[in-house]
């Protein structure tokens, strides 16, 4: 098999398992044996899947397949818990191209573990606040590098919740984020709950409302600025799908029950922290069911834009409840080793370069 490309397992739905079993000269059923052992016993090697006979796992070891698992190769420990993950990725390419990683942040609270996933490898949208912008872009995960960082978490088990705010912009890789969302809440998948999985967007013309009509999952809308000019100074993309498109598009559809829409938001000092952006994203968001997240703005290198005052925050959130909109201000977690940034994977992909 030397020179053979793998041909992982992992993020293949029950449908393309029994394919598989059956291109293999297998029974149909070896596919949901197959399916059980990888996304309910998760298994690390294909021998392990016992109830196939010996020569139907050589089979599919003959023919290239493997889980498609890999572990962490690094891990930064903050003290209140949270762990950032570096794991190495493929994206789709042979073993010789060059090495890639993603950053994936675990993030204990309480009886809730929330985990914090990445979509691509850099990110194209290149946010003035965001360090993985500066990256620049390299590639889209697969299904299986993104369901990989939730199959070889060492704290898989403990997980409440995930979220699709890593590395990169859900909706420019979205055929493969519905693929995975499809394993993590499908019967024959992870069979989870829609409502444990949130997944963000800046907001991209056609896959945002895609995804909505697709997937029953939480939608986040990273939003930043109540309006199109300051948006504009802080996210390229809003140039191509306005916060206005976004939130009329968004009024077409019903999340007053089982799915949550929520707008992250960013305070920067004397930029989008006044109480005059508090009154016009009110009215930019006016009729929509939804909550607004507020988040402190951490320094990170190269980026000058100070994060507003403990003080503004609080006012900034006090002003927004009491006008009907419900808000909260996200717990700052990992702060010690930069959770929410690329700073990881940049040094480990600039050392690989060396």
């Amino acid at each position: 098999m030397e020179g053979m490309l793998s041909k992982p397992l992992l993020g293949l739905t029950l449908t393309e398992l029994k394919e598989v079993a059956q291109s293999l000269g297998m029974p149909a059923f070896t596919g949901g044996q197959m399916a059980t052992w990888l996304y309910e016993k998760h298994v690390g090697d294909i021998d392990a899947m016992t109830n196939l006979s010996k020569q139907n796992r050589e089979k599919l070891k003959a023919a290239g397949y493997t889980i498609g698992c890999q572990a962490p190769i690094d891990a930064q420990y903050s003290k209140d818990g949270t762990i950032k993950y570096l794991f190495p990725v493929d994206c789709g390419k042979a073993a010789e191209a060059n090495a890639l990683f993603v950053e994936t942040v675990f993030i204990p609270d309480e009886d809730r573990a929330t985990l914090c996933v990445s979509c691509q490898v850099g990110c194209k949208m290149n946010c003035l606040f965001c360090q993985t912008g500066k990256q620049g872009w390299h590639g889209n995960l697969t299904v299986t590098d993104i369901l990989n960082q939730i199959y070889a978490l060492p704290e898989r088990d403990r997980l409440t919740n995930i979220v699709f705010m890593g590395q990169g912009e859900p909706m420019d890789n979205l055929d493969a984020i519905l693929r995975a969302t499809e394993v993590l809440t499908a019967d024959w998948g992870y069979a989870w709950s829609p409502k444990r999985i949130t997944v963000s967007s800046v907001g991209v013309r056609g896959k945002l409302q895609r995804f909505i009509e697709e997937s029953p999952c939480h939608v986040a809308v990273s939003l930043h600025a109540p309006s199109h000019e300051l948006r504009s100074r802080l996210m390229p993309a809003e140039r191509a799908m306005s916060i206005e498109e976004i939130v009329e598009m968004l009024r077409n559809y019903d999340f007053s029950h089982q799915r949550r829409l929520s707008f992250e938001y960013i305070l920067f000092s004397g930029l989008n922290d006044s109480l005059d952006h508090a009154r016009q994203l009110l009215q930019l968001l006016h009729g929509l069911d939804c909550r607004i997240n507020l988040i402190r703005f951490h320094q990170i290198p190269d980026v000058p834009l100070p994060g507003t005052d403990e003080a503004a925050l609080q006012t900034f959130c006090r002003y927004l409840t009491q006008h009907g909109i419900f808000t909260t201000i996200r717990a700052s977690r990992g702060q010690d080793i930069y959770a929410a940034c690329g700073l990881l994977s940049t040094a480990r992909q600039a050392r690989e370069k060396q």
